[in-house]
C-alpha cells in the first residue's frame, strides 16, 4: 500500500498495537467487519470520502460496528474511518492487514509464532497438492462460511487458533487465490520477527546440523534470519533447491540433468 494510504495503514497498526483486549479476538472481529464492508460499497464510499469530516465518519462507523464487536475493534475501525484512502477498497484492505496483524500478535503473546509459520506454510501446501480443494478455496462464488467449515473439517484441531483464522480468511479470496493471501500471511508472520521465509526442497529429510548450516548460511546471505519451510521431494534427486522471496536457487540433481539435457539437444 502506497502514498496517503500508506499513513493511514500505519495509524490503523498503531490502534491494533494499543489494543488493551484479546488480539486473537480483535483479528476475528476486524475480519468479520472487512466482510460487511466489502458488501456494502456504498457505506465505503461514505467512510473514504474525503469531503466528509474525519469525526463524522468515525461516529457513523461507531454507529456501524458499536455493540456488534469489542471496543478495540470499534477503536480500530473508527481510526481507519478517520484516515485518507487512496480508493474505498484501500480501507478495506487496511483493515485485513490489521486483522492480521492482530492474530499475529496473539501467536506471538501465547509463544506460538514459530508454529503459526510453519502451520500455515503447510496448510498452503495441502491446497496446493489437492486441484480440487485448490479450486474451491479460490472461488469467490463458493460462500466464505462454507469453505470456512470445509477448512475446519480438514485442519481444525490439528493447527492453532490464529493459523485456522488465517487460513479462512485467505480463502474468502479477497486480493487473489488462497495461495497468494495465505502466502501474505506468512510473510506477515515472518516480518514480526524481522526475517525471511524460505522454502527448501530436498531429496530426503535433512538433519538437525544441516538444518542448522543451512539456516546459518541464509541468514549470512541476506542478512536476516531465515525460517526454513522444508518439503521433502524425491524429485529433486539430490542436491537442493532454495526460494527466497522472488528468489530461487536451483541445485538439486534433476535440474543439472535437465540442463545436461537442453544442452545435448541444442
Amino acid at each position: 500500500m502506497r502514498g496517503i494510504s500508506a499513513k493511514s495503514l500505519a495509524d490503523v497498526l498503531a490502534a491494533v498495537d494499543a489494543a488493551t483486549g484479546s488480539t486473537g479476538d480483535l483479528g476475528a472481529e476486524l475480519f468479520g467487519a472487512v466482510a460487511v464492508l466489502d458488501g456494502a460499497p456504498a457505506l465505503r464510499r461514505v467512510l473514504t470520502d474525503p469531503s466528509t469530516e474525519d469525526e463524522a465518519k468515525a461516529g457513523l462507523a461507531a454507529q456501524v460496528f458499536g455493540g456488534k464487536v469489542g471496543a478495540d475493534a470499534v477503536a480500530v475501525i473508527e481510526t481507519a474511518a478517520r484516515g485518507r484512502w487512496g480508493s474505498s477498497r484501500d480501507l478495506t484492505d487496511g483493515l485485513e492487514t490489521a486483522g492480521v496483524s492482530a492474530l499475529v500478535a496473539a501467536a506471538d503473546a501465547a509463544g506460538e509464532l514459530d508454529a503459526l509459520e510453519t502451520e500455515l506454510f503447510e496448510v498452503g501446501r495441502l491446497v496446493r497438492s489437492d486441484a480440487e480443494l485448490r479450486q474451491v478455496v479460490s472461488d469467490r462464488s463458493v460462500a466464505t462460511d462454507a469453505k470456512a467449515t470445509l477448512l475446519a473439517s480438514l485442519v481444525g484441531g490439528k493447527v492453532t487458533g490464529p493459523t485456522l483464522a488465517l487460513a479462512t480468511q485467505a480463502a474468502a479470496a479477497r486480493t487473489g487465490s488462497f495461495e497468494r493471501a495465505i502466502a501474505a500471511f506468512g510473510e506477515t508472520v515472518a516480518a514480526r520477527r524481522h526475517r525471511l521465509l524460505a522454502e527448501v526442497r530436498v531429496a530426503a529429510e535433512l538433519g538437525a546440523t544441516e538444518t542448522d548450516r543451512l539456516a546459518r548460511a541464509l541468514a549470512a546471505k541476506y542478512g536476516r534470519e531465515v525460517h526454513l519451510n522444508i518439503i521433502v521431494d524425491p524429485s529433486v534427486l539430490g542436491g537442493i533447491a532454495v526460494s527466497v522471496g522472488d528468489e530461487s536457487v536451483d541445485g538439486s540433481m534433476s535440474t543439472r540433468l535437465e540442463n545436461a539435457r537442453r544442452r545435448l539437444a541444442g
